[in-house]
């Protein structure tokens, strides 16, 4: 961790660089590592929510100020999360933390939309509004956090009810992977759905923690 010294990204330099604390789902913790990385940003702390809350969205907020009551010594924090499917409950956990520190979240209404960028996400919709998205975390998960996490192993007669009503499997790649391709075409063909794969990188995500670490934060 650093606040006085200099830290270079890219080619910005941070002088006395603020502390910032990135509260995330677990499902974003290798690509929040990898971007810091990347950019050397030796003055971020990452702790993550399980990734599971991905299928209780109704328990993020809570789970958010509870992580949150004890992480309150830093001059930044950026929740690692969109809307995704809370109802502006996790924004409400950003205003009532907010003031005493700078505070903001990620963009938009999921993390799909934060990897594409919210006007490609909604021309993706738009087109097709039947297809289901997978990125890396749901890809290499997809057993644990959709076949089982939705009782499908137990009850295939699931499947339909969950997946009857989309056409298209559209894997929304951080990296470039075989290994995960492979694993996206198979959950496709798990899920009986024509596959599709696109390149979107870390998108929103990577400049959202970008602008925390800098002085000028858009707040939530």
């Amino acid at each position: 961790m650093i606040s006085t010294n200099e830290n270079r990204a890219g080619n910005v330099t941070f002088t006395d660089a603020p502390t910032v604390l990135v509260v995330a789902c677990g499902a974003l913790a290798s690509e929040i590592r990898d971007i810091a990385k990347l950019h050397q940003l030796k003055n971020v702390d990452v702790v993550c929510l399980p990734a599971i809350l991905h299928n209780r969205p109704e328990q993020i907020a809570p789970a958010l100020r509870q992580k949150l009551r004890n992480h309150r010594n830093y001059d930044r924090i950026l929740i690692g999360y969109a809307d995704c499917g809370s109802g502006g409950a996790i924004k409400q956990v950003c205003e009532q933390i907010g003031g005493a520190q700078d505070v903001a979240m990620l963009p938009g209404d999921h993390c799909y939309q934060f990897f594409t960028g919210h006007e490609r996400f909604a021309t993706m919709h738009n087109n097709d509004p039947t297809a289901f998205y997978l990125t890396d975390y749901l890809t290499k998960h997809f057993d644990r956090i959709i076949m089982a996490g939705l009782g499908i192993i137990d009850h295939p007669e699931l499947l339909n009810i969950y997946f009857g009503n989309y056409t298209k499997l559209i894997y929304l790649a951080q990296t470039q992977d075989s290994r995960l391709d492979h694993k996206a075409q198979a959950a496709a063909k798990k899920l009986g759905l024509r596959y599709e794969r696109i390149e979107v990188g870390y998108g929103e995500l990577e400049t959202a923690l970008l602008q925390v670490t800098t002085k000028e934060l858009v707040p939530a």
